[in-house]
């Protein structure tokens, strides 16, 4: 059975792994609860190939408890059960170190069941996911934990890594490398450690006794490879999020790239969502056109499909990144539904009521509605809000041309009934 490059070459001690500097520098908790060797319940979350796994297997080399290793994609709750049997017994005199990956795979039942040997600390666990804890681990699991993250690591320290790697190989293989190749796979990997060890691991499959890195080959080696997507991961996430604020912020270059990014792995939908979102939540009334416009963009690219999408959604990235902006009715709808869930204004006022008759215990009755048409500019003064809302605002116009007609406007119709 071959190892693969990226486990022979992986690292043994806490001190000999690359980056994550927040994490392993001699003056952090982490590094300093390592070298103590007494070790808490712990979640390591972060991106594929950032380290999560090595500096747990470390830890495990590092402790006197007896070493399990689960992974969340494939295991059972009798898995767990059957861990939890060695508690106890001369095979685990010590306690038990629990190894979990992808924690995120195990449901609210099974991370349930490591609870109660977690509480009594007979199992020290050491979870890995890629995914946000907050969202994907069992509170009291996370409460009795502690979470570090881990980052994808920079070009330079994957770069490192390569070296040292060619470095190792050397001893077997005689190694040409061109000036530039090793940095195109370090550049290529996004971040994964293990991804640039599986580009180099090509040459040495492809190689007899001599290998050669030139950048021709380390281009055709990271070909197709440099995309980095999970429709439901955190980086997707990420990326949609910096993909509204690039447009939010009038950065049409970088909405582009956001754009490109989610386009080029074919998310096509989310795309055109986080768009009409963006038209609506931060130009809206600045330019309440732009709605239609945008909308029509968005349906003519769901019509087309890729990769002629592109097109009128790169029109319509440009236009919304390229607006003046205003929250003004995002602002507003948002107090009204807060003013709404804490149960304010309940009772309507009688006067917008449906027509019925008043109950015997009405002191006025009838419903004295005033219909605004029937006045001069289609307007009267009467109250609206229920009484515990009375004098509320909850529109404020921004300081935009068509905001500020909104707000001159009605100035003039109400007089000295100034809306904010």
């Amino acid at each position: 059975m071959r190892i693969p490059l990226s486990e022979l070459l992986r690292p043994k001690s806490i001190d000999d792994v690359f980056g994550q500097e927040h994490l392993f520098s001699k003056d952090k908790l982490l590094y300093k609860i390592i070298k103590n060797k007494d070790i808490p319940n712990l979640i390591f979350y972060g991106p594929s190939g950032s380290g999560k796994t090595t500096v747990a297997k470390i830890i495990a080399s590092e402790t006197d408890k007896t070493f399990f290793a689960l992974n969340g994609t494939n295991a059972s709750l009798s898995d767990v059960k059957d861990i939890a049997s060695q508690i106890g017994t001369m095979t685990a005199p010590n306690g038990i170190l629990l190894y979990l990956d992808e924690i995120q795979y195990f449901n609210k039942k099974q991370q349930q069941a490591l609870l109660e040997y977690i509480e009594k600390g007979e199992i020290t666990l050491i979870a890995s996911t890629t995914e946000n804890p907050a969202f994907y681990i069992y509170s009291a699991l996370l409460s009795r934990s502690n979470v570090f993250e881990f980052k994808a690591l920079k070009t330079e320290d994957i770069l490192k890594a390569l070296k040292r790697a060619v470095e190792k190989i050397s001893s077997n293989y005689e190694i040409e490398v061109e000036d530039g190749a090793i940095e195109i796979l370090a550049t290529s990997a996004s971040g994964d450690v293990r991804k640039a060890l599986n580009f180099l691991e090509l040459f040495v499959l492809a190689s007899d006794k001599k290998i050669e890195i030139t950048k021709e080959k380390s281009i055709e080696a990271v070909s197709g490879s440099g995309k980095y997507y999970d429709k439901q991961g955190d980086y997707h996430y990420d990326l949609l999020s910096a993909y509204q604020k690039s447009m939010r912020g009038s950065d049409i270059d970088a909405s582009l790239y956001y754009l490109a990014k989610l386009l080029d792995a074919g998310d096509l939908i989310s795309a055109v969502r986080r768009l009409l979102v963006c038209a609506n939540e931060d130009v809206g009334l600045a330019y309440p056109q732009i709605i239609s416009i945008v909308k029509s963009a968005c349906d003519t690219a769901m019509q087309l499909g890729l990769p002629e999408a592109r097109i009128p959604l790169a029109n319509a990235v440009i236009l919304v990144a390229s607006s003046p902006k205003s929250n003004s009715a995002y602002n507003a709808i948002n107090m009204a539904m807060d003013d709404v869930r804490s149960g304010k204004g309940l009772s309507i006022p009688r006067n917008l009521q449906n027509k019925h008759y008043d109950g015997k215990d009405a002191k006025k009755k009838g419903q004295f509605y005033l219909y605004p048409h029937d006045f001069k500019n289609h307007w009267v003064d009467q109250n609206y809000l229920p009484e515990d809302l009375q004098g509320v605002s909850y529109f404020i116009p921004g300081e935009n041309k068509f905001e500020n007609n909104i707000k001159k406007y009605w100035n003039e119709i109400k007089k000295d009934k100034n809306i904010r």
